[in-house]
């Protein structure tokens, strides 16, 4: 089973059609922004994203945001029985957000739309500061309008469609569809459970799992599943079902 897509559209955004003059919404309208920042330094995704690197700010607000979000659900084989198994829920798919840009430099005629188009490209590449901590990650990405402030998110893919070009070939209109992707895990340092824990990690359980084998991939230590479990209130680590989500705690909380 899954959702369906929700879609918002704006009143207060000139149609595309619009867009030919060049000329960018009123000053007292208030701007829809991408928030640019650096990736944790742990390189995990249940820490809050670092310091802002940059803000990639639209030149139109966008015209609607198209929201989706689904859950998984399962139902276990029944081959002597009359009706299906009831459904179990295997957990929730991250929320995922679709836009648009129009982008428009006929007033000056210079290269500010090539510019922009570079700024969306970059966040589809590992930060220079991730790659020397042998960590690569993009840039984490957060949606603002007004009001309304998005979750974390990577940019899962970036289209520029050039429509108007200079003599010399510059472009100067563009039209880009951005795909942002929440990044799961538990941010705000806690365990859901029991509050005390900050988190470092989540790990999706797979056929073939163990605590042990989730510790020595987060730790390099096996012996350190004790503290997954704890982490979890886990009692029994023989049953395990694939699909859970586990938090995996900080390293440094372990051992504080």
């Amino acid at each position: 089973m899954s959702s369906s897509p929700v879609t918002f559209t704006s009143a207060g955004s000139a149609p595309p059609a619009a867009y030919g003059s060049g000329e960018p919404a009123p000053n007292n309208l208030q701007r829809a922004l991408l928030e640019v920042r650096k990736p944790p330094q742990s390189g995990g995704t249940g820490q809050p994203p670092g310091e802002k690197l940059f803000d990639i700010k639209f030149q139109f607000n966008p015209k609607e945001l198209s929201l989706s979000k689904n859950a998984k659900w399962g139902r276990d084989a029944q081959p002597n029985a009359k009706k299906s198994a009831p459904p179990q829920f295997k957990g929730s798919d991250p929320a995922k957000l679709a836009l648009e840009m129009f982008l428009d430099a006929t007033g000056k005629m210079d290269d500010a739309v090539v510019k922009t188009v570079e700024q969306l490209f970059t966040c589809c590449v590992a930060t220079e500061d991730s790659r020397n901590s042998r960590k690569p990650s993009p840039p984490w990405v957060i949606f603002k309008w007004g009001g309304m402030t998005g979750f974390p998110a990577y940019v899962a893919s970036v289209t520029a469609k050039y429509t108007l070009f200079t003599p010399s070939g510059t472009p100067v209109r563009a039209v880009c569809t951005v795909n942002l992707e929440e990044i799961s895990g538990e941010l705000g340092g806690q365990n859901p459970t029991s509050g005390a824990l900050a988190a470092r990690d989540t790990h999706v359980l797979v056929s073939g799992d163990s605590l042990a084998s989730v510790a020595f991939r987060a730790y390099g230590d096996a012996g350190k599943w004790r503290e997954i479990a704890d982490a979890n209130d886990i009692d029994d680590p023989m049953r395990l079902r694939p699909g859970t989500r586990l938090l995996v705690p900080a390293l440094e909380e372990l051992d504080g």
